[in-house]
């Protein structure tokens, strides 16, 4: 342990506290891929948590000491020799590490460690509980940089928990023709009424534009490519642990594209937050303090439960 409090391993690579800021954590997060990885998702030992806010108390840069901050979870090298670091944020360098997913102690902790130039300050207005979802939310306004959607785009995602329901909430930023397809009724109180709401029994199949498996269930593949229209675009957004069963044939015979999308530019995200084009408060279920983590990864796999927050 550093003597600022921030844990790390000997089998870990430590990078220098000089380039990295040490954030108080005051909300965190869960979500799915919590889930998934209490489960052996990515093999991730460590300290769970990538959704958070809190206030930066040492920096090498002092001009961010206290302010309010999130941060873009994935920590790339930096080298300007790395091309992932220097054209896509370090999203997808060889060396990264992944707050609480890959090689880095994550946000279910009092404070964890990010190099400076991941944080996005947060506007005075934007609450904590609103700027929690910087992450989340980053992640689903992700697919607005990857596929083209207009006014007139038909959308249909597949999953209305904690992030199909902000997907279809960036999407109609740009789309008036946004479904959710829910199968618990619950659900559809969290539902803003410019996102049409969908069944299995009325959800067209070979009909939508743009369809995104949000499910989180291995079988949500197959069920985004049977509601995609003829060369329209699968949107792969699920991560599990479990083997997803693959067949190939339809994607090839009615030309479907497939495009993976992961994490989101931070900045984006608190952009909608601070505009109100996306409002995620009323997603919220339930908050917890921090001693009681376990407790709360257990009420997020209950049905009635979206957001789950923890509070150190």
């Amino acid at each position: 342990m550093t003597s600022d409090g921030v844990r790390f391993e000997p089998d870990r690579p430590f990078v220098s506290p000089d380039a990295e800021a040490v954030i108080r954590v005051t909300l965190a997060g869960i979500c799915a891929t919590d889930l998934e990885i209490t489960k052996g998702y990515m093999g991730y030992r460590g300290v769970m948590g990538h959704e958070f806010v809190g206030r930066v108390e040492s920096a090498p840069d002092p001009a961010w000491i206290g302010k309010r901050v999130v941060a873009d979870i994935n920590a790339g090298c930096g080298s300007p020799h790395c091309d992932s670091c220097m054209r896509a944020h370090g999203h997808h360098c060889p060396a990264r590490s992944v707050l609480g997913i890959l090689g880095r102690d994550g946000a279910f902790a009092e404070r964890l460690a990010i190099p400076l130039r991941n944080l996005v300050a947060i506007p005075d207005h934007v609450c904590d509980t609103a700027a929690v979802f910087a992450e989340p939310l980053a992640a689903a306004a992700r697919i607005l940089d990857q596929v083209a959607i207009a006014e007139g785009t038909s959308v249909l995602v597949l999953g209305a928990g904690r992030l199909g329901l902000l997907i279809a909430r960036a999407l109609a930023t740009r789309s008036r023709r946004v479904s959710i397809l829910v199968r618990n009724p619950a659900r559809t109180r969290f539902v803003p009424p410019n996102i049409a709401i969908r069944r299995t029994d009325d959800a067209v199949e070979r009909a939508f534009d743009v369809v995104v498996d949000a499910t989180g269930s291995p079988d949500g593949l197959a069920a985004a490519v049977r509601y995609v229209r003829p060369e329209g675009v699968v949107v792969l957004k699920s991560t599990t642990h479990a083997a997803v069963p693959l067949s190939t044939a339809p994607w090839i015979i009615d030309e479907v594209t497939l495009v993976g999308s992961r994490c989101g530019n931070p900045a984006t995200a608190v952009d909608l937050l601070a505009t109100g084009a996306v409002d995620p408060r009323d997603l919220v279920t339930a908050e917890l303090s921090l001693e009681r983590g376990v407790e709360a990864l257990a009420l997020a796999t209950r049905p009635e439960h979206v957001k789950v927050l923890l509070r150190p």
